[in-house]
């Protein structure tokens, strides 16, 4: 797998932290901090805690993500 190359996971807000941080809680149980995309796809722009988002996360760090796409 390239260095460059992304997987998206899905996962539910957990919690909004300060500075646009997001928790996540993952499908597989794991939770990381995200950050919101600067182009974010969906109806809502601005996740709250419960909604679905999918995550962009590094393969060689999985503790960090990019939310790439916000479902309410």
């Amino acid at each position: 797998m390239p260095k460059d190359e992304l997987v998206e996971l899905p996962g539910v807000v957990s919690e909004a932290l300060p500075n646009a941080m997001y928790r996540v809680k993952l499908d597989n149980n794991r939770e990381i901090v995200a950050v919101l995309a600067e182009k974010v796809h969906g109806p809502v722009p601005t996740p709250t805690v419960g909604d679905k988002v999918l995550v962009e996360v590094k393969p060689y760090d999985l503790t960090k993500g990019r939310i790439s796409f916000c479902i309410p």
